[in-house]
């Protein structure tokens, strides 16, 4: 009698699947099984009572405290400061102008960031070299009949954002410089790059806008004046530029000796190899690096306040001194605090994104 084989069983249900992780993975044991069961309680209990304390509770509708009657949080106090954390003491009649800066600049973030936009490194081009003195000449004014709007008035999400954009666009290109010139053969050019790095990477961000705000009109012939965003602004950038390089430098390092060797046996000059063959693959190997020190500039844009620039989270600090408010501040910080996560996580997911489309098969 001929032998046949029967087709495989499937594994029991219990053992595959998000059943069977539990299993593995929670439920191995009786003492996991009891650790399990008290840490699920515990996180349940906290997660519900933010939850109800944030949403269900919560006062959402009316123009002031009157309106908290609830143990919630008393969102009322964030929507009367709304346009405070969003513009500073901008002028209400000019509000259009930063509203403006904030819709342009949300449609080039998504032209950029959909892979398929038509003449995509046109607008790219555009976005990096025109568009931030066309939004510097809108928000500032003195042009096309604009009214001079001071940035001592600026304040909010809008110095948050103007910060950080510029501090991540200019020091960008700027690390490039320098780490390529810390790998240079000439000793004057490493050298100077090197000093430039280690000297400004050994002197905390607090230290550099105090010297930028203070110690720089010092240096300045007299009766001349620096604008303090502008004196943020290139400490921040000089500041960033030099962590920047040494994430470039390490991507530099990672490439094989082989690419350097290849590109010279092709005749190529050494701004086409490094243009062409090197940067390219080391700017992709740094993707998580480089967005990690974006991240953290983005953050960093909060010490403004120690010179009197009221970000983000310094007008939230100045809200919580008002005594027709006193006793808010929770509700404040966890506002500024969803703020900073929400661009944070976008340039983090972003950069997940960019790793994958960029993935060639080669992971070490």
């Amino acid at each position: 009698m001929k032998h046949e084989f029967q087709p495989d069983l499937p594994p029991p249900a219990n053992t595959v699947g998000f059943v069977g992780w539990l299993r593995k993975n929670l439920f191995n044991s009786p003492l996991n099984s009891i650790v399990t069961v008290i840490l699920a309680y515990l996180a349940f209990s906290a997660i519900w009572s933010v939850f109800n304390w944030a949403i269900l509770d919560a006062d959402w509708v009316g123009t002031t405290r009157d309106a908290c009657t609830s143990d919630g949080a008393c969102w009322v106090f964030i929507s009367v400061r709304w346009e405070q954390f969003m513009y500073g003491f901008y002028p209400e009649a000019e509000l259009w102008r930063p509203r403006l800066f904030y819709a342009t600049l949300a449609i080039f973030v998504a032209l950029l960031a959909y892979e398929k936009t038509p003449k995509r490194t046109w607008i790219w081009l555009f976005f990096v070299n025109i568009y931030p003195f066309l939004i510097a000449a809108l928000l500032y004014g003195g042009v096309f009949g604009l009214e001079v709007v001071e940035t001592h008035r600026w304040g909010g999400l809008l110095v948050t954002l103007v910060i950080a954009l510029v501090g991540i666009v200019v020091s960008l290109p700027i690390g490039v410089i320098l780490a390529l010139g810390r790998r240079s053969d000439m000793p004057v050019i490493r050298s100077l790059c090197t000093v430039y790095i280690e000297v400004w990477r050994g002197v905390p961000l607090i230290t550099v806008l105090f010297m930028a705000s203070v110690m720089l009109p010092l240096f300045l012939s007299e009766g001349s004046d620096i604008n303090k965003l502008l004196r943020a602004l290139i400490g921040v950038v000089m500041f960033s530029a030099a962590y920047m390089a040494e994430v470039i430098r390490g991507g530099l390092q990672a490439i094989p000796k082989g690419q350097y060797e290849a590109a010279d046996a092709l005749g190529l000059s050494y701004w086409k190899k490094i243009g062409l063959i090197i940067l390219p693959q080391a700017l992709k190997i740094t993707i998580p690096s480089i967005v990690n020190t974006f991240i953290g500039l983005f953050k960093d844009t909060s010490l403004v306040l120690i010179i009197g620039m009221f970000d983000v989270l310094g007008i939230g600090q100045s809200a919580n001194t008002d005594p027709d408010w006193l006793g808010f501040a929770t509700e404040s910080y966890v506002f500024v605090a969803l703020v900073f996560w929400i661009f944070c996580f976008g340039m983090s997911r972003y950069s997940i994104w960019l790793e994958h489309k960029l993935h060639t098969g080669h992971k070490r």
